[in-house]
């Protein structure tokens, strides 16, 4: 029998099975242990990765010499918010919060017993349970019901946050956390490359940071349009113009001197490699679909690249959460879709299109 416990009612939520395996089904309630939250889930967003998941890619599900990352059946879903309506034995003490409070948990269920855990980098724990993708360990927020174990990472939200913008909390802090990583000075040219849901998120942080200029490029015009709204001081369509001698003609032929990959495609890293100043610094964020090259010797013999990976949003979900109540970010404009949970199939289509930029389930919990 499971160690984790279970209400004896029923709840609805999105099952993962297996790749392009995901059903609409009756789950058991979760119940709230000692130190341990339940939550209605008010809102869940679809990632890039979700979709990358239900496609089969084989960073989720492994490869021939690779196990399954996933391990289903699971309830997906990392970009999730919700209610306190259970509270568990000392949890409002361990996590400082109430029933009837908004709250979200960082996506990452760190162990606490790895050597990344034990130094405060937490979001590289070793043993990486991300929620969503591990059976019972840390099940997502496409559902009615979840729970937060004790080990969660745990904040509030204010009331004064908007049901939208309180969804786009976890890929906001992931934004935050990227474009901290490119370390933007005020003489900067910063290239984002790819304005998806995240990266429109990164051009409004970006421009806090008051770069000389914010390039943004990607291939769906109303997304360009979108970033200029948000502070793109140029923004740029590679499929009919030439990237290259834009920017160059900004940077005196150098080259920017940051370039932050968030399209996905492997075109985007080359593109960044062509892009990029000599002793410049590439930020990788993407979650790609399959394997990507390119030539290293650019990187060393030619450039001497600083190339800084980032992974989620340590420390930045306080951040993330005090820029939308301060209305410095918005959803506005990024969150174009809501579907039930029912409407599961149809959302997922919908997320993994370019007729949509941010897609939300809003479960109807009894």
């Amino acid at each position: 029998m499971s160690k984790y416990q279970y209400h004896e009612v029923d709840m609805n939520a999105v099952v993962c099975h297996g790749p392009k395996d995901y059903r609409y089904q009756k789950v058991r309630r979760p119940k709230a242990g000692a130190r341990e939250l339940v939550i209605k889930i008010d809102a869940c967003g679809i990632c890039a990765s979700d979709c990358k998941c239900h496609s089969g890619a084989a960073m989720f599900w492994g490869s021939n010499s690779t196990e399954s990352w996933v391990k289903p059946p699971v309830v997906p879903g990392h970009e999730f918010f919700g209610t306190v309506v259970e509270v568990g034995d000392g949890a409002d003490e361990h996590f400082g919060c109430k029933a009837g409070e908004r709250v979200i948990a960082e996506q990452i269920v760190p162990c606490e017993k790895c050597r990344f855990c034990k130094s405060g980098k937490y979001w590289m724990c070793e043993v990486h349970n991300i929620f969503g993708f591990q059976r019972e360990v840390a099940e997502g927020g496409m559902s009615d019901y979840m729970r937060l174990p004790s080990n969660a990472v745990v904040h509030k939200i204010p009331d004064s946050v908007s049901l939208e913008d309180a969804a786009i909390i976890e890929p906001l802090a992931c934004a935050v956390h990227t474009v901290n990583r490119g370390d933007i000075q005020l003489d900067d040219v910063v290239v984002i490359a790819g304005a998806g849901p995240i990266g429109l998120m990164m051009v409004q942080v970006a421009r806090l940071k008051t770069p000389k200029k914010l390039v943004v490029i990607d291939l769906v015009r109303e997304r360009l349009d979108l970033a200029l709204q948000f502070g793109a001081d140029v923004v740029i369509d590679p499929s009919k113009e030439d990237a290259k001698a834009i920017v160059d003609a900004l940077t005196n032929g150098y080259g920017c001197d940051v370039y932050i990959e968030a399209t996905g495609a492997p075109i985007g890293v080359n593109q960044g490699l062509s892009l990029i100043r000599k002793l410049g610094r590439f930020v990788e964020f993407s979650v790609f679909g399959k394997e990507t090259t390119a030539d290293w010797s650019i990187i060393g013999d030619r450039k001497e690249l600083d190339i800084r990976g980032a992974h989620l949003g340590p420390y930045c979900y306080p951040i993330a959460i005090d820029l939308l109540d301060r209305g410095l970010v918005t959803s506005k404009g990024i969150v174009t879709h809501k579907y039930t949970l029912e409407e599961w199939d149809t959302a997922i289509k919908v997320a993994d299109s370019l007729d949509s930029i941010k897609v939300l389930l809003t479960p109807n919990a009894g």
